[in-house]
């Protein structure tokens, strides 16, 4: 892999690192807002970030099989010594 290609994959990595450590933390803040927020804000507030992660998670699997995809055909074929 060439030094360009190698750059494009590190900000895909990091991308992707960045969205799933956001994924892992907003499932930790939803049960924690369960168990904190007041009763009449308790439901709206996590049903919001449910769908949020819902959408988060799903953006996120589509960008990791893209990367994946692309990262297949931007592999090198040749086996090191």
């Amino acid at each position: 892999m060439d030094d360009p290609t190698k750059e494009q994959f590190r900000w895909k990595f990091y991308r992707l690192t960045l969205q799933l450590n956001a994924v892992i933390l907003l499932a930790a803040l939803i049960v924690i807002a369960f168990f904190i927020t007041p009763e009449p804000y308790r439901i709206p507030l996590v049903l919001v970030m449910i769908l949020l992660e819902a959408y988060l998670s799903f953006t996120f699997t589509k960008k990791y099989r893209q990367t994946r995809l692309w990262l297949d055909e931007h592999a090198d074929t040749k086996k090191p010594p």
